[in-house]
């Protein structure tokens, strides 16, 4: 099998496990991200209402999406990221760099790696969270769409295709900023295991592989959240002045957001988040790895 057939067949094994552990977290993120200010309380407050007003199964709502969706998008990130560690592999090499076998790459080749597979995800990443996040703050009484399906095609048909990528100059900036330091971390913590214990990466543990998954999206939400957040509300913001929009662009947004709300509203919704990364990230790098391995050994 081809080698970057197996890194993307990888990587959608490690995005399916992201969506069905994390997808529960992530609708409390959305909400009291895109909340007027004062709706919750806390991530308990919100969470709590969820289940009374509309049961444990609205956890999941819009996972059809992302699960099709963000499945897309981490195998065309590790897709992505495999191929840019080859091909500076192969320039480390031809300079007698990177150790050996020239696999040692440098941080910054490791970000550039990562920002190439953030904006190589952000096509897809971008109306696929358009999507879910659409469903996930619709009313649940007389939704206004009726799936991934139905939305999509109600925007398209009223709003064309800027509608389906609403947000995207925010999503190109969050993906790119995120995923470099989110591959950056991650591979250094490999490659410090591999070093210190004299191992090939086939041979890392299950155990490691969840640890430094959960270090790196720390390292990302660390990084991104406050982009994330306005990313969000770009995505949930009306798409005409007539249908209710408030934000004129991304940067009309921050604007709009320090001046009413301050800037503790660009981490609300945060604690959500950091309970969710490490499991949702290690959950990732797991299912990459251990695909990866069984692939690997055909």
């Amino acid at each position: 099998m081809n080698k970057s057939v197996k890194d993307v067949a990888a990587g959608t094994a490690g995005g399916i496990a992201q969506v069905l552990v994390g997808q529960p977290f992530d609708i409390v993120k959305v909400r009291m991200q895109t909340a007027p200010k004062g709706t919750y309380s806390g991530m308990v407050h919100c969470a709590g209402g969820i289940l009374k007003n509309e049961g444990p199964l609205a956890f999941y709502k819009g996972t059809l999406t992302p699960l099709l969706g963000i499945g897309v998008c981490v195998s065309i990130q590790f897709g992505v990221i495999e191929y840019m560690k080859r091909l500076f592999t192969q320039q480390n090499l031809a300079a007698g760099t990177g150790g050996p076998e020239g696999k040692d790459l440098n941080a910054a080749q490791l970000v550039a790696s990562g920002v190439a597979a953030g904006l190589a995800n952000g096509f897809v990443s971008g109306p696929v969270e358009h999507i879910r996040i659409r469903l996930q703050t619709q009313p649940s009484v007389n939704p206004p769409y009726n799936g991934p399906f139905d939305a999509m095609k109600k925007i398209y048909t009223a709003h064309g295709i800027q509608g389906i990528f609403k947000g995207q100059g925010v999503t190109f900036l969050r993906e790119a900023t995120g995923y470099g330091v989110y591959f950056l971390a991650y591979e250094k913590l490999v490659q410090r295991e591999m070093r210190v214990k004299g191992i090939k990466r086939e041979e890392l543990s299950a155990v490691n592989a969840v640890l430094y998954g959960a270090a790196a999206g720390y390292a990302l939400w660390a990084v991104i959240y406050p982009i994330d957040m306005v990313k969000s509300r770009m995505q949930t913001d009306g798409f005409t002045v007539a249908t209710g929009r408030r934000y004129a662009t991304s940067l009309d947004c921050v604007r709009q957001v320090l001046r009413t709300e301050g800037p503790r509203a660009f981490l609300r919704g945060l604690a959500p988040t950091l309970i969710r990364s490490p499991f949702a990230n290690g959950a990732t790098f797991l299912g990459f790895e251990m695909a990866n391995q069984f692939l690997n050994s055909f």
